[in-house]
């Protein structure tokens, strides 16, 4: 563990809310490593909080698949695995074919406009290359497209997956050093929609899953030889 973690104290929220995105950042970032115990008392005299803060924000972590509890030894980091990679992965490709399907036909002129304006801040992330932010503005272009689906139901699943997505989105993110193809492959579902081509859309969206599946898999492959050396 470093001894270097800072709280983003200028963010205007809850101090466990701070707390957790410190920590989600420095998982993420390798700074806490898959494995390594998140003990209490330290993390809170490292950030200078009390134990509150860094028990809620554990919680959160372990909500989004972080942190595991292992009995009589607290919590640490997970490790990423092939098996959650390919179940979080076979869900989400299904609710993707369902969600651009029905956004085919369900799209309004407001919501093009909304997806192109999207779209166009995933393009100042990339160009910027902040890992965080082109996460940020990915999930937020997709989110349009499932509100656009008009499926509340559909909406409300994919809202509580997410949390388990966000690491697999940030280390293919973070891998991927090719972001002009994540760019072309936002275009090309744009271009899809605004011709409701259901065929079409299906297709780029799965292969849009496939590039992440692949490219997470090099990374848990990445990590798993670093545990055994």
């Amino acid at each position: 563990m470093k001894d270097d973690l800072k709280l983003d104290m200028d963010a205007y929220l809850p101090l466990r809310d701070v707390v957790f995105n410190t920590l989600r950042d420095a998982i993420l970032k390798g700074d806490l490593a898959p494995g390594e115990r998140l003990m209490e008392m330290h993390l809170a005299n490292q950030l200078g909080v009390s134990r509150t803060p860094i028990r809620e924000a554990i919680r959160m972590l372990e909500q989004e698949g972080l942190a595991v509890t292992i009995p009589r030894r607290g919590a640490q980091v997970a490790h990423m695995s092939q098996k959650d990679l390919e179940d979080v992965l076979e869900v989400r490709d299904a609710l993707d074919e369902l969600a651009v399907k029905n956004a085919c036909h369900c799209m309004t002129k407001d919501d093009f406009v909304e997806l192109d304006e999207a779209m166009e801040k995933f393009k100042d992330a990339v160009s910027l290359g902040d890992v965080r932010t082109i996460v940020e503005t990915d999930e937020a272009f997709h989110n349009v497209i499932y509100h656009a689906a008009n499926n509340s139901k559909l909406e409300s699943i994919v809202m509580n997956l997410k949390e388990q997505m966000y690491r697999f989105r940030y280390e293919y993110i973070k891998e991927n050093a090719d972001y002009l193809n994540l760019v072309l492959e936002h275009e090309a579902l744009i271009a899809g929609l605004k011709k409701k081509d259901e065929e079409y859309v299906t297709d780029v969206m799965h292969k849009h899953l496939v590039n992440q599946m692949r490219g997470v898999r090099n990374a848990i492959l990445k990590q798993e030889k670093n545990n055994e050396m």
